[in-house]
């Protein structure tokens, strides 16, 4: 199959090439800067040169594709919502042009989305309203493609996929920690995040596109829910430094923008992935993976 992947340089998007080059498929990535070409260049794929935000570029890379995997998003939290309208037009965009093709488009979303009070399955919708959750309106928009023809699905990730190369919530804990020579969680530190591995989340995205179906939501979610105290703990063990409880209403102070994060109680379940996908995590876990020096270098 011919695969044509946003985000194809990021800390995922390298998995998820490299997952589909070793399955025999043949990927073309975007990419907007002589940097990420070369790197698409040395994993063995195709290059092509644009950007999320114009829509003919990915139009275009879609034209030879077999299927698209869309990994991009502008990970700017102080402009959350314009992130979010902009991943809704690089969607509509790649919709657009697989149209009638039947072709698989897979679109990438958090479990975070989910606030049920349990743990978030498959079948579970988002908590609010895209007008309360932008992100949200991007699973809303891919869903509404099946009706015109095109086999999109979405590929939710928790909150933490890890592995060597992380630069996403928990090296910002890391950093934070080394700033305030304290390894901290908010209240009890009992509320719960699920984690994958970047490799088993790959995986995920692989086996989504060669079989998925139509309208599904599948979970690459390995660990159910991690409470966010061991999280810490493991932090402080990694940096030598004291673990430490910090009420709720302190934890802004302390965390900064990751309190809202830090603060999420969103357990979720991969188990009917697993069981539609024929998909078994065989990575490490979290907690593995931060018994090792690679995240405190």
């Amino acid at each position: 199959m011919r695969v044509f992947v946003t985000g194809a340089t990021g800390f995922i998007g390298t998995a998820v090439v490299q997952e589909l080059l070793q399955a025999g498929h043949q990927v073309t990535g975007l990419a907007r800067s002589d940097t990420a070409a070369r790197l698409l260049e040395a994993a063995g794929a195709e290059v092509h040169r644009g950007d999320i935000n114009d829509r003919d570029s990915l139009q275009r890379g879609v034209v030879a594709a077999d299927g698209v995997i869309h990994l991009a998003f502008i990970h700017d939290f102080a402009n959350f919502a314009a992130s979010c309208e902009a991943d809704r037009g690089a969607i509509s965009a790649l919709g657009a042009a697989l149209e009638g093709s039947q072709r698989p488009l897979l679109i990438t979303s958090g479990t975070s989305l989910v606030h049920n009070g349990d743990i978030a399955t498959e079948n579970d919708v988002p908590a609010a309203s895209p007008r309360t959750i932008p992100r949200a309106a991007s699973e809303e928009l891919a869903l509404s493609l099946a009706a015109r023809g095109v086999r999109a699905s979405i590929v939710r990730l928790p909150p933490t996929v890890h592995g060597e190369g992380d630069h996403g919530f928990v090296p910002a804990l890391i950093n934070i920690a080394r700033e305030k020579g304290v390894a901290a969680f908010i209240g009890d530190g009992s509320n719960r995040w699920p984690a994958v591995h970047r490799f088993d989340a790959a995986r995920v995205f692989r086996l989504a596109l060669e079989k998925g179906a139509a309208g599904a939501r599948y979970h690459a979610v390995a660990e159910e829910g991690i409470p966010t105290r061991d999280i810490a703990a493991m932090i402080g063990k990694g940096l030598q430094l004291p673990v430490e409880s910090r009420p709720p209403e302190a934890a802004p102070d302390h965390f900064g923008w990751m309190a809202r994060f830090f603060s999420l109680d969103v357990p979720a379940s991969g188990k009917q992935t697993q069981e539609q996908l024929g998909w078994r995590p065989a990575h490490p876990t979290l907690m593995a993976d931060l018994d090792r020096p690679v995240y405190f270098k």
